[in-house]
């Protein structure tokens, strides 16, 4: 399928930053998973700044893959596919059906999640250690989203 040079270009940079964030989130995601998490290793984030900032890290980096693949490459990519695109649940909801993701519904439970660990840990420690885990869980899937969505655009030309 043919695309307008300025959106292959877009369609090109965002795979790109895409890739490079599964690298960053797949190394943070390895070095804070390396030891089991418990309650116990998660408490010690306020004496250890090496923790707190891995912390961070995996957060961030989950946060933005998320962000990128849902938000920005998804509509550009259904756009450059001729499909209709609204607002995100709908994009979402087209995704699934066209094979791209496994569950437009997990899909958005996963940003609740990813809202979780953002803005409840601070409060509370046993929802910050369920949510990294179900954020750990979903890595994989975050990787093969990206991964299904780079292989659309190699089907594109300019």
């Amino acid at each position: 399928m043919r695309v307008a040079e300025g959106q292959w270009e877009r369609l090109q940079f965002l795979a790109r930053v895409t890739h490079k964030e599964c690298l960053y989130l797949q190394e943070t995601d390895s070095r804070l998973f390396a030891d089991p998490m418990t309650l116990e290793s998660l408490q010690k984030m306020e004496i250890d700044p090496v923790l707190a900032e891995r912390l961070d890290a995996f957060v961030g980096r989950f946060g933005r893959l998320q962000d990128n693949l849902g938000d920005k490459l998804l509509p550009q990519l259904l756009d450059a596919m001729a499909e209709k695109t609204g607002a995100v649940i709908e994009n979402l909801d087209r995704a699934e059906k066209l094979g791209w993701i496994e569950s437009a519904d997990v899909w958005l439970e996963v940003r609740k999640l990813r809202n979780q660990m953002v803005h409840e840990y601070i409060e509370d420690m046993n929802i910050l250690i369920s949510a990294l885990k179900a954020g750990h869980a979903f890595v994989p899937v975050l990787i093969a989203t990206a991964q299904r969505f780079a292989a659309q655009i190699e089907k594109l030309t300019p």
